[in-house]
């Protein structure tokens, strides 16, 4: 890990000048010092050159946007958050209309943006999420969207998305897939977040960080945004063997907990892998799966890859999304100490209050118990007369 920082020195406010051409741009400024700390760390530690990755928040969103267009040859993916759209301004007074209002620029124009920040390279361009508070005030939500222009435009795919789903903390996913199936951009939008990086605190697998200045109890985004690089061992899900993706994918059925899948066969696969948001989950010799296991009330996203004789995985099918059945809302009996490190509560001069309703559950510690019912996603109340 490469944690750049700027100084008063370069602005005065301490943040990186992704508005300033001789700052950010290929060769110049902190841009070209970001590059030297990325070789530095690569020549110390051996690092593997095709998984290099840059994340940044706002200032540094739009310096992490900026050097995706300027080295898309460094880095396999990139996310911006709360973050500007690459090169939107080139000097500091075209800045805050960046910020705040809509540029009025085509999705081609945003695209040749990037493409004249390294003029004369083609490709491979990097997988790049963009995450995005519908209630921001200080880099308006327009601002994903124009992401999303950006770079489905520099991929060549369009802006109409591959897969949408909804995800925890009232974030919605859009995927916009590659050629070959395999997710290139994605924007996530959350609604009623303001300016920050959405956490959200919690030891589930699915959760991370601290609340704090900027940092919002909303949902992990590091999270969802290493499964869309592939770092989850799903490798992006496919892989680099000759058989083509499979067609026609769809859901068959749900339960409460299970997806049933079917596609069309592909000639020469010897069977199939199926992927659930990103992630193997089983195979199968025909063309059908169910999926078990899962979550009630809850949205998941499928993709299905042949595998050859040799054992080859093919590229990926275009996804589908599927909601199981019921309801994902529940209630949960805990100690007050348990119900805050669960992402529950939260506590505050010793005392307990239950996430969203702030409703008072007394001491923070454990030896006191409550019951809370989830209403909606990260919104809980006391129910200790019933659930």
């Amino acid at each position: 890990m490469v944690y750049p920082q700027t100084s008063a020195a370069n602005n005065s406010l301490s943040c990186f000048s992704w508005f300033d051409s001789a700052k950010d741009t290929r060769g110049k400024g902190e841009a070209a010092s970001i590059m030297q700390m990325v070789d530095t760390a690569v020549a110390q530690y051996g690092s593997d050159r095709s998984r290099i990755f840059v994340t940044g928040l706002s200032a540094g969103g739009g310096m992490t946007a900026d050097l995706l267009a300027d080295h898309p040859d460094v880095f396999a993916g990139g996310s911006v958050d709360s973050g500007i759209p690459a090169q939107c301004a080139t000097t500091q007074s075209a800045a805050s209309g960046c910020q705040y209002t809509n540029q009025n620029l085509t999705p081609e124009q945003w695209g040749d943006k990037v493409r004249n920040s390294y003029p004369g390279y083609s490709g491979p361009w990097p997988r790049v999420a963009v995450w995005q508070g519908s209630s921001d005030t200080t880099v308006a939500p327009v601002n994903g969207t124009e992401l999303r222009d950006q770079w489905t435009d520099v991929w060549g795919i369009g802006q109409t998305a591959s897969s949408t789903r909804n995800l925890t903390g009232g974030t919605s996913e859009s995927i916009y897939d590659d050629g070959s199936g395999k997710p290139a951009v994605a924007l996530f939008s959350v609604s009623g977040m303001a300016h920050g990086l959405a956490v959200n605190p919690g030891p589930g697998a699915d959760q991370c960080g601290s609340t704090g200045t900027y940092y919002l109890n909303y949902i992990c985004s590091s999270y969802y945004t290493a499964k869309f690089w592939g770092l989850d061992g799903s490798g992006g899900q496919g892989g680099s063997g000759s058989l083509p993706a499979p067609s026609g994918l769809t859901v068959t059925g749900t339960t409460d907990t299970g997806v049933s899948l079917s596609w069309n066969p592909v000639s020469g696969a010897v069977s199939y892998n199926v992927y659930r948001d990103g992630a193997e989950v089983g195979g199968a010799t025909g063309t059908a799966y169910t999926d078990t296991g899962l979550s009630a009330g809850t949205a998941y996203g499928y993709t299905v890859a042949a595998v050859d004789s040799s054992g080859a995985v093919g590229a990926s099918s275009a996804s589908v999304t599927a909601t199981t059945t019921g309801s994902a809302l529940q209630c949960y009996t805990d100690d007050n100490y348990d119900q805050v490190q669960a992402g529950r509560a939260h506590q505050s001069g010793g005392y307990t209050y239950a996430n969203g309703s702030d409703d008072t559950m007394g001491l923070y510690n454990v030896a006191v118990t409550h019951t809370l019912k989830e209403t909606s996603p990260g919104y809980f109340v006391v129910a200790d007369s019933g659930c």
